[in-house]
């Protein structure tokens, strides 16, 4: 793969989604890739399940009244790989732009909340599901696991993803920072909560920056009166699904790149100079000279979840359920067998070091 530029164009994207169309979100998704081209973005960050959309009505509806609009959810949820990740491969391929779109995942009955990465020539470069779902949301997703805990390699440098209050599990972060992220596309639902999540995403957003010594593009979602209004008709209510709101891009000095944007739809776009993070890195390399393996360091369970395991990779005479030991002395042909689904010793990987 060639070399990354030295100066990378990124765009954060603040839109509504479609809540009436089917395809109607994709359709926005895939013009606001030409708009972001149109002004030489070279990367273009959308929000947090942002296809269809998220799913608002799960914090101000009970459970009791959640059923239909779970059900529509589902209806137009993404199936990964299928017809939404292909429109939007092409256009990411057709504008030689890097994607990072959230979706609603749909893997057969049940929900996950993704985060699909596609490089400059349509690749889908990445796949992850948000480790755990918060809150409201656990009503609505499923749980993702730890092998979507990954940075890769694109046209635009090595990118790695989190969304929303990932950022608030520190491993989850030094997972990535660990494997060298430059550029970190963080990904929110905007139009939620009220003023304080946008000046709480604000710190996080910044601090992640200066702590993983990589550039942070931010992209929230935004919501019309007339969509707060169709969630609910409770004028109450409707007070939690405002504000919110902070698309940005970041340095890794903590600095912002353009002002951030805070209300209504639009985008901030901003050149990324690559050579900051060396200059930050220099003199404070979380994963480097300043990490301290031998006193603290991360074991990852990086193994896809399973609720099925074969029987011809557990070893003869034991069953599936059977712990395996995490002691590192154990015979090579132990170390290499395949681990059992149920398994509850994780796999050790230092990712500091």
């Amino acid at each position: 793969m060639a070399s990354p530029p030295r100066i990378v164009r990124a765009a954060a994207i603040q839109i509504a989604p479609d809540f009436d169309r089917p395809d109607g979100t994709l359709e926005r998704v895939c013009s606001a890739i030409d708009e972001a081209a149109a002004k030489g973005a070279q990367l273009a960050v959308f929000p947090e399940t942002f296809v269809p959309y998220y799913p608002y009505f799960s914090f101000v509806l009970p459970p009791v009244l959640q059923g239909a609009p779970h059900l529509r959810l589902a209806e137009r949820a993404v199936v990964v790989p299928g017809p939404v990740t292909q429109a939007v491969a092409e256009r990411a391929r057709a504008r030689h732009m890097v994607v990072v779109l959230g979706v609603n995942e749909r893997d057969h009955g049940s929900l996950y909340n993704t985060q699909l990465v596609f490089d400059a020539d349509g690749t889908l470069a990445l796949k992850r599901r948000k480790i755990t779902p918060t809150y409201h949301e656990r009503m609505v997703w499923g749980m993702g696991d730890g092998a979507g805990l990954k940075v890769v390699d694109t046209a635009v440098g090595r990118v790695g993803a989190l969304a929303c209050w990932e950022h608030y599990n520190p491993l989850a972060r030094y997972a990535l920072m660990a494997q060298h992220e430059e550029i970190h596309c963080a990904q929110f639902p905007g139009s939620l909560v009220g003023p304080i999540f946008a000046e709480q995403m604000e710190v996080t957003i910044r601090h992640h920056a200066l702590e993983s010594g990589c550039f942070v593009v931010n992209a929230t979602g935004w919501l019309s009166d007339e969509q707060i209004r169709s969630v609910t008709p409770d004028a109450q209510l409707q007070k939690a699904l405002r504000g919110g709101c902070h698309t940005a891009i970041v340095s890794p000095e903590g600095k912002h790149l353009a002002p951030p944007l805070t209300e209504g739809e639009g985008m901030v776009v901003a050149d990324l100079d690559m050579a900051l993070i060396a200059k930050r890195k220099r003199m404070m390399d979380s994963v480097g000279h300043y990490a301290r393996p031998e006193l603290l360091s991360l074991a990852i369970n990086d193994r896809p979840a399973q609720t099925t395991v074969p029987m011809h990779l557990t070893q003869p005479h034991t069953s599936p359920l059977t712990p395996r030991s995490t002691d590192h002395d154990h015979h090579d042909n132990d170390a290499t067998r395949e681990p059992a689904a149920d398994d509850r010793a994780p796999v050790l990987r230092v990712a500091a070091g």
